[in-house]
């Protein structure tokens, strides 16, 4: 299964009641975040997850409501008596940009390791256990869209485990994905597992345009965390020359991409009540749900729900 938490919502400039951008994804109590608003330490304190679990920090552009919370949360995870590495990706630029907002953290007792990204093409990673994909999208300056996809094995075949004379108490570390050895004779797992079963795919899209990339990276995704600047249509050409999406642009974006379900996210700080223009965006897409700060949800293999 897959955590996911909204910690801000926000575009910008903060509000009182609304953070900036920051998502986090959590497998097997390992997390990933994805964007460092300001104060996103602030945010994460108010909810159930731990700073010292966040093994990566993922950044889809480097303007500053998306990452300009790094250092407040560096000292904070610091503090929380981390040691082991810390991963950090993004775009060319990376290292410049970290090292002008670490400025003031005069020491880590970890270290930071960063993994730069193309800006013109889509590339896959491993982190926290995920299969991400990237993908250009497009905006004022180079950005990334991120989508995280968790692998299921397939069914454990324990008649056929038995067929080949398998003790019971090599079976679940043939369904970890281990090779066993019994009596000098080796197994591997495809010989008692069935084919791969669908996994769990969450996809984040934020400070973008609709683009066939990006619905393609989307297509078939359990959730799709996408922004929303403005609800009213009206503003799509305001929208549209800042490098940003609007309400229905994202509703028709999961609509083409086959996801289960639709969260908005990133809103101007000019818009203060997004849920005003919920109904006519789920008159596209019904699995629209309108994004607010903290909020959860845990992604479930099907036959789990």
């Amino acid at each position: 299964m897959i955590d996911v938490c909204l910690l801000g919502t926000g575009g910008m400039l903060p509000l009182p009641k609304r953070f900036l951008t920051a998502l986090l994804v959590r497998v097997e109590g390992r997390s990933v975040l994805i964007d460092c608003g300001e104060a996103t330490q602030v945010t994460l304190h108010r909810t159930n997850f731990s700073p010292v679990t966040i093994d990566h920090i993922l950044f889809t552009h480097f303007h500053g409501d998306h990452c300009s919370g790094l250092p407040g949360l560096l000292m904070t995870i610091a503090n929380s008596g981390r040691t082991a590495p810390l991963h950090l990706w993004g775009l060319p630029g990376l290292e410049k940009v970290v090292r002008g907002l670490t400025v003031i953290c005069e020491y880590l007792p970890f270290k930071l390791v960063l993994h730069e990204l193309p800006a013109d093409q889509g590339e896959g990673f491993e982190a926290a256990g995920l299969q991400w994909q990237t993908c250009p999208v497009k905006h004022r300056v180079p950005c990334l869209a991120y989508s995280a996809y968790l692998p299921r094995i397939g069914r454990f075949d324990a008649q056929r485990a038995k067929a080949l004379g398998i003790p019971v108490t090599y079976w679940s570390r043939l369904q970890n994905g281990e090779e066993v050895v019994v009596d000098g004779q080796s197994f591997q797992p495809s010989d008692v597992l069935g084919p791969e079963r669908r996994g769990l795919r969450v996809t984040y899209a934020t400070d973008c345009r609709p683009s066939d990339q990006l619905t393609d990276l989307a297509r078939g995704s359990d959730l799709l965390i996408a922004e929303g600047l403005y609800g009213d249509p009206a503003k799509q050409a305001d929208a549209k020359s800042k490098g940003h999406m609007v309400f229905h642009e994202a509703a028709h974006l999961a609509k083409a991409a086959g996801v289960d379900d639709l969260w908005l996210t990133h809103y101007s700080p000019a818009m203060l009540d997004p849920k005003e223009f919920l109904p006519a965006t789920r008159n596209i897409f019904p699995q629209t749900q309108v994004g607010f700060d903290r909020k959860m949800t845990t992604l479930r293999f099907k036959e789990e729900v």
